[in-house]
């Protein structure tokens, strides 16, 4: 056996006092590859990114990792360095979103990782490996609920689309994919003054103020949207619910006002609305190259470019309180090797 390599990781760990109580925190440590979990690929990273789930993590909420110590991260660009899997070859440049990163196996948030390849997606031509970090979980989720919009009917020509938590990583792409797609798209927002513009220029027709979904509403409301790509969950999702037109579809894929739903049925059976659920961690192999290769063609680079900002992994931390408060909006990539 060779000498281990060593390469810098985010790693949170969980420690017990006297009491029992339990606290989770995360650091940003030498390893080597003796640390690293079973698996048949070795991958030499390159970037990561923030989502949610990382801030989560990062700031030692619980909830997301459920094994100590971990490396954080749900998402891994990278070069294939081993391989004993035949399908991945040394130097494939390849792609891991979700998949039990940063929950039950390490992640993404450092410069080297042994992973399944059963997961594993190619880049995709045209896409570079900053574009595809900056995709990440998020814009993989967006591309999912996409898809899921079409599958249940909604088209451009079916009427407004909502898009909730808009300036966020998966409402951000939500609004780009959707406008290019000729879907006339309303984004819903905290911050119109602040990021109106921002929003606008990712494809919004009209920008609709988070507080006049945020609070209980009737079961029934005004019929509003043809269809909805919701990332907030709670009392949000109710109301959009609520105001979903006849036949029309949700999906939702994320919890950032709340786990709960207080809703009743009557969209469902008067309105025969459709609730759909968007799971990316665990999306099978054949939705991650379906989504992947429509991200390749229907997303707009460019705008991609626009709400992208790198940084080096040190600094993910302070990326991690900044999504968590509300505060950060679009991608936030991280350079494992800076």
């Amino acid at each position: 056996m060779g000498i281990e390599t060593e390469f810098r990781a985010i790693v949170v760990d969980r420690t017990e006092n006297a009491e029992g109580k339990k606290a989770q925190s995360a650091a940003l440590r030498v390893v080597d590859d003796g640390f690293l979990m079973p698996g048949d690929v070795t991958i030499a990273v390159d970037y990561s990114s923030i989502n949610y789930k990382d801030g989560l993590a990062l700031m030692g909420r619980p909830g997301v990792v459920r094994a100590w110590p971990l490396i954080a991260g749900i998402d891994l660009v990278g070069t294939v360095e081993q391989s004993a899997d035949p399908r991945w070859s040394v130097g494939d440049p390849v792609i891991l979103n979700g998949a039990g990163l940063s929950e039950s196996h390490h992640g993404g948030l450092a410069e080297r990782a042994r992973v399944s390849g059963d997961f594993l997606v190619r880049l995709p031509q045209g896409i570079s490996a900053v574009q595809a970090a900056a995709i990440g979980t998020a814009g993989f989720t967006a591309m999912l609920s996409v898809i899921g919009l079409e599958r249940g009917g909604v088209t451009p020509e079916s009427g407004t689309v909502l898009v909730t938590g808009a300036a966020g990583g998966v409402g951000s792409v939500a609004v780009v994919l959707l406008a290019a797609r000729g879907y006339q798209v309303h984004a819903s927002t905290g911050r119109i003054d602040e990021l109106g513009d921002y929003l606008r220029g990712l494809g919004a027709v009209e920008l609709v103020d988070r507080a006049t979904l945020s609070e209980a509403g009737k079961p029934l409301q005004g019929q509003r949207w043809a269809g909805a790509v919701d990332s907030v969950g709670s009392v949000t999702l109710a109301n959009v619910l609520a105001q979903t037109n006849y036949g029309g579809t949700v999906t939702a894929c994320g919890l950032a006002q709340g786990a709960d739903l207080p809703a009743t049925v009557m969209p469902f059976i008067l309105r025969a609305v459709s609730l759909i659920g968007i799971n990316s961690v665990e999306a099978p192999l054949p939705q991650r190259e379906e989504a992947w290769r429509r991200l390749a063609t229907d997303l707009d680079l460019s705008l991609l470019d626009h709400l992208t900002q790198v940084i080096p992994l040190e600094a993910a931390f302070d990326a991690a309180a900044g999504i968590l408060a509300g505060t950060v909006h679009g991608r936030t990539v991280v350079d494992v090797r800076r």
